[in-house]
């Protein structure tokens, strides 16, 4: 057994003072943007673990709430990513024009059911741009893509939504 503890007792203690505090907020943002209680709360608890994997490392400034929203966002696009892999056999979506009127009113229950219906790196750029209202050049780095091949990838991301929630004529 190693004499060196994994981490300093204070941020031991900071993070499960914050686990406390947060492990709601860091559910709840997972929920909102899974199709089901099981898938997050297992990546609830995967930003759990990488945090206490954070604080091992001696990489972490501040231990704060916004701190484990930005691990459970990387959590989610791991997920994704995951799915993504699983689901190679997706068809192609062929590019529409960059038209996209902006103030159409969609019922919130059935846009989370279209996007459910979505494969997952259309749900993961349509997630992280407009419900997490991220920039392109940051959604390309969580998605491990180019600003470029994002911007595609929204364009294409966007007509799947449209087609799913009936908005457009296929």
């Amino acid at each position: 057994m190693s004499d060196r503890e994994p981490f300093h007792l204070d941020q031991g203690a900071a993070l499960l003072a914050l686990y406390d505090s947060g492990v709601d907020e860091v559910y709840g943002y997972l929920r909102r943007r899974t199709p089901d209680d099981v898938t997050a709360e297992d990546l609830t608890s995967e930003t759990f673990l990488g945090a206490v994997r954070s604080i091992e490392s001696g990489t972490v400034a501040e231990i704060s709430a916004a701190w484990l929203v930005g691990i459970a966002r990387h959590k989610l696009a791991d997920h994704w990513r995951r799915l993504a892999r699983e689901d190679r056999k997706l068809q192609l979506v062929e590019p529409t024009d960059a038209t996209d009127p902006t103030d159409q009113h969609i019922d919130a229950a059935a846009a989370h059911a279209t996007l459910a219906q979505l494969a997952p790196h259309h749900r993961a750029v349509l997630t992280f741009r407009y419900l997490d209202g991220l920039p392109v050049r940051q959604v390309a780095d969580l998605l491990d893509r180019t600003p470029h091949a994002t911007e595609a990838l929204l364009i294409r991301a966007k007509h799947a939504f449209r087609l799913a929630y009936g908005e457009v004529t296929p």
